[in-house]
């Protein structure tokens, strides 16, 4: 933190539909205070139904807009989301190496709707490249079964498999199977933290709202299991207030919902001004000077 402000580092692709990636990243960030940047490292062509075409643009633009924002604005705490390629990550790897940034790797593999994320040969290169680097690692059930080729539910054996894999912490989220928690390793401690489920059409984006809440509280200074608590309380109340009823497929979570206007607004400026001079008016002619 810089002069007061949370400033956070997104790394990840672009998502057309509003719901995932980049989009759900910076949502997510502002939703926990904090000022978001961007360095997208592809685009997508998706909506809810699924994704139709990617686009991955060059590795040392990547590195570029990664140095860019860092030198100048600086970062409390960057994460990576779906980095698609070998050269993608490799080129992440390589401008965050040496920095002193808490790096929270969230390895996006298949999108909800089943198109694959990560091409079948990068996932050697994210284990081997950024694991190493990261604070802590935010794989989904399938996930983190896939990377540690473990077909166990038993998530505090799977995070600590990934934890040996090279990663410093590892949680592995709750929102698939059939225990309901998030369970985080530190390569000391496990630390089990309830996740409520809720009856909605609307989880697109869950999981990049938890990693990046989560990046969001280590750049705030707040500890890891701290971090990991609100990570999950922004994430479950995102999908608890999912926009169920955008596009035919399973809807985005909604992590701003509480600036729908449901409330009355507040009043402007000039209607403050007025009302404060309102009541000085009045002040004075009750105490017998005229106001001017």
């Amino acid at each position: 933190m810089r002069n007061g402000i949370t400033r956070v580092l997104t790394i990840a692709s672009s998502d057309s539909g509003g719901g995932a990636g980049i989009q759900a990243d910076l949502k997510a960030f502002a939703r926990c205070g904090a000022h978001g940047m961007s360095a997208i490292v592809a685009l997508t062509a998706q909506n809810t139904l699924g994704v139709t075409a990617i686009e991955q643009l060059p590795p040392a633009f990547v590195r570029e807009q990664i140095r860019a924002v860092l030198d100048d604005i600086g970062a409390g705490a960057a994460k990576t989301g779906m980095l698609f390629s070998s050269a993608i990550i490799a080129a992440v790897a390589d401008e965050l190496a040496g920095r002193d940034l808490p790096l929270v790797v969230d390895p996006v593999m298949v999108a909800s709707s089943g198109a694959r994320l990560l091409l079948p040969d990068a996932v050697a290169t994210l284990v081997v490249r950024l694991f190493p680097l990261a604070a802590v690692i935010t794989p989904n059930l399938p996930e983190a079964q896939a990377l540690t080729s473990l077909a166990t539910e038993d998530r505090a054996a799977l995070a600590e498999r990934l934890v040996a894999m090279g990663a410093a912490a590892a949680i592995v989220t709750g929102g698939h199977g059939a225990e309901p928690a998030d369970h985080l390793f530190d390569g000391h401690r496990h630390l089990s933290i309830p996740v409520p489920r809720y009856e909605v059409a609307a989880t697109h984006g869950a999981g990049c709202t938890h990693s990046a809440a989560l990046a969001a509280g280590l750049a705030a200074g707040l500890p890891l299991a701290d971090a990991a608590r609100q990570a999950n309380q922004v994430a479950s109340d995102a999908v608890k207030h999912g926009l169920a009823g955008i596009g035919g497929g399973d809807g985005p979570v909604h992590a701003l919902h509480c600036l729908r206007g449901d409330d009355p607004p507040a009043p402007s400026a000039p209607q403050w001004a007025h009302a404060l001079l309102s009541q000085l008016s009045a002040s004075l002619q009750n105490s017998g000077v005229s106001s001017p």
